[in-house]
């Protein structure tokens, strides 16, 4: 197979939770750690870093990367979901896996994939380990899929894990209050391995100290701890600057100093492609894209909308099912001109189920580029276009 029939098998026959959602979700460990024991791999040189929580998870996961390549090291990067290439999810250095090894791995694998009925998670998450370990990377960072506990990315014995925090998302599977959703995500911290907490909440705080206390793991908040670094310009970024800075300190390497921490976050755009979290597309008028996708990334993302001068502020909206719309869109302000489209996925909300949530006429279209074309043709050079709801429609207007 060449690589665009490669991806087309992985994207059409395994369940896909980015595009199915729950019914593509396989809970559980024992598939995964039987794909991994028999594709016999070697990690024993290589320190994991393991990244879970609600928000700032992925934002985290790259700061921390910038940094530890500007400490001079190899550094394996795995994320999700993608914008526009599978590719994206597994990289080292910032450059993205070479298709010659996805369609390679395919194909010697294809028969084991097939016995094990593994998810498209499990497939990445398996193919990257083996893409690390052939390519000798000194750390790989690891960003949690869904939840922790029965993810698949929790078979890794990691030198660290961190956990940025906890709010309301994937309820159906996590459970419909923090502390549930708490206690799986807490499901990543290991036996005598420290773990850092980007925030402390009262609801949640007890829950993670208690699993620490049980493996015997020290526990440090992030966010009772000061940092002199920050992004001046995204404020809502800065939870997750000071929690890979805590990071960092934790991982008792001499190579990872302030120096080079500065460059990381200074560097972060160059040294991993951060896409997709107050990504300014245009300025006049100003476009910018952001993937927030639940109440608390839709706060962040409307207080620092706050903080800019504009005339008109339209907003093109997506949404997977489930989501409630109109608590969503409350937090914008009272004069923004809404608009709505899908995503060509299963997960999608369409017109109906928009209009059930917000009871209310609507803007809306499918075709997510004639919105996006639309609002260009009614935007003033001062005006503001925010682009948010679901990671899904940054291919359907940006096309690669």
């Amino acid at each position: 197979m060449n690589y665009s029939e490669t991806e087309n098998w992985i994207l059409d026959r395994l369940p896909f939770y980015q595009s199915q959602g729950s019914k593509a979700y396989k809970p559980g460990l024992d598939k995964i750690r039987s794909f991994v024991d028999q594709l016999n791999l070697s990690f024993q040189d290589i320190k994991f870093v393991h990244i879970g929580g609600t928000n700032g998870k992925g934002s985290t996961c790259r700061y921390l990367s910038s940094i530890i390549q500007e400490s001079g090291y190899k550094v394996g990067l795995f994320t999700s979901p993608h914008f526009f290439d599978f590719r994206e999810r597994i990289t080292i250095n910032n450059k993205k896996i070479e298709k010659n090894f996805v369609s390679k791995f395919i194909v010697n694998n294809r028969e084991l994939i097939e016995k094990l009925n593994l998810s498209f998670f499990e497939l990445s998450f398996g193919m990257s380990l083996s893409y690390y370990s052939e390519k000798n990377v000194d750390y790989a960072i690891i960003e949690v899929g869904l939840g922790g506990r029965l993810d698949a990315t929790n078979i890794i014995n990691p030198y660290l894990s961190a956990i940025t925090n906890i709010s309301f998302d994937h309820t159906e599977i996590l459970g419909d209050s923090l502390e549930k959703i708490a206690h799986e995500k807490a499901g990543i911290i290991k036996k005598n391995t420290k773990v850092i907490i980007g925030e402390r909440d009262k609801k949640t705080e007890s829950i993670f100290m208690q699993k620490a206390n049980e493996s015997f793991s020290e526990i440090i908040f992030a966010s009772d701890i000061k940092t002199k670094f920050e992004n001046s310009e995204i404020k809502y970024l800065n939870k997750n600057i000071r929690t890979a800075v805590q990071i960092s300190k934790n991982l008792n390497d001499k190579k990872i100093n302030d120096s080079s921490i500065e460059r990381g976050i200074m560097n972060i755009n160059s040294n991993t492609n951060f896409y997709g979290r107050w990504t300014i597309i245009k300025d006049s008028p100003k476009i910018i894209f952001d993937c927030a996708h639940n109440e608390s990334g839709f706060i962040h993302l409307c207080q620092q909308l706050n903080k800019l001068n504009f005339n008109k502020l339209f907003v093109i909206l997506s949404f997977v099912k489930g989501k409630d719309v109109k608590r969503l869109i409350s937090h914008f302000p009272k004069k923004s001109l809404i608009y709505y489209t899908s995503s060509n996925t299963e997960r999608s909300m369409d017109y109906k189920e928009i209009m059930q949530s917000v009871k209310e006429n609507i803007n809306f279209d499918k075709n997510a580029n004639k919105v996006y074309q639309e609002v260009l043709s009614q935007a003033s050079p001062m005006d503001l276009v925010i682009i948010t709801g679901s990671n899904y429609i940054a291919k359907e207007i940006f096309h690669e």
